[in-house]
């Protein structure tokens, strides 16, 4: 079910034209709530997750600049190197079309085994009829039920569940959602 241009609303436009310029670069995942609205759950929504794979400083440069070319600017600063610091620490940083505020792109560099596996899990997804990576949405359902856990969350993680009721994993979810627990619950 691929949607018409028409059809394309403030988000998809903005997620579809940040994400071919950093599938130019990086590996990426779309995680979190733009899933479910992508998939049709009316709820708002100010950012849009992202998780790209560790590059080094260079490559990071390019895709800033590219970024930059294209009317996209990060929010904590105009300096490549200063932005690939606050992602080699583990941190996010927001970026923006020019001149506006929202919506922004949070992006996060892979943090564990969990980022990892989520990467190696992407999917594109026909059934929100846009051609980005979104991480499974299995993970998706695990980490808003294991982790997350907001009204919110779990009303997007019924969603999905409602959606994709004949093609999730159960199993699946259950070795994300014990990965959760030790990662980045640290349970053991």
């Amino acid at each position: 079910m691929e949607r018409a241009i028409s059809d394309k609303n403030i988000l998809d436009k903005f997620v579809i034209d940040f994400t071919k310029i950093v599938e130019k670069y990086v590996k990426y995942i779309i995680v979190s709530g733009f899933v479910s609205i992508s998939h049709g759950r009316t709820r708002g929504t100010e950012d849009i997750d992202m998780i790209i794979e560790k590059i080094s400083l260079d490559k990071f440069k390019s895709l800033h600049f590219e970024l930059e070319k294209n009317n996209f600017e990060c929010m904590q600063s105009s300096k490549a190197e200063d932005i690939y610091d606050y992602l080699a620490r583990k941190d996010s940083v927001r970026y923006i079309r020019k001149g506006e505020f929202l919506p922004e792109m949070e992006i996060k560099f892979v943090k564990d085994e969990l980022d990892l596996l989520q990467l190696s899990t992407r999917q594109k997804l026909p059934l929100s009829g846009l051609d980005v990576w979104f991480s499974s949405i299995e993970m998706n359902i695990a980490f808003k039920e294991e982790l997350l856990k907001s009204d919110k969350d779990l009303e997007d993680a019924k969603h999905l569940r409602i959606i994709y009721e004949d093609k999730i994993s159960e199993s699946f979810i259950k070795d994300i959602k014990k990965m959760i627990r030790k990662y980045r619950l640290k349970i053991k």
